[in-house]
């Protein structure tokens, strides 16, 4: 940017200023800790139009059930 050398120099800073990073929990047992996520708007198969993705976060492992795109909204809307 220009502008005089005062004004560079007095210039408020718009970013936050950076933190020291916390480390995150380790996990000890699987199912503890979980994400859950769906994927939507896919054709419809045997009347099921929506994937949930559930995920342990400690193994990685996950499951894929088949749903409907109704049920994925009121889980994501009241879960």
């Amino acid at each position: 940017m220009e502008g005089c050398n005062l004004c560079q120099r007095m210039k408020n800073r718009m970013e936050e200023i950076a933190r020291k990073l916390k480390l995150s929990k380790v996990l000890e047992k699987p199912w503890t800790h979980l994400t859950v996520d769906f994927i939507m708007k896919l054709p419809v198969v045997a009347e099921k139009d929506a994937i949930l993705v559930v995920c342990n976060r400690l193994s990685k492992m996950a499951y894929f059930v088949a749903t409907t795109e109704d049920l994925a909204r009121l889980f994501r809307d009241n879960v």
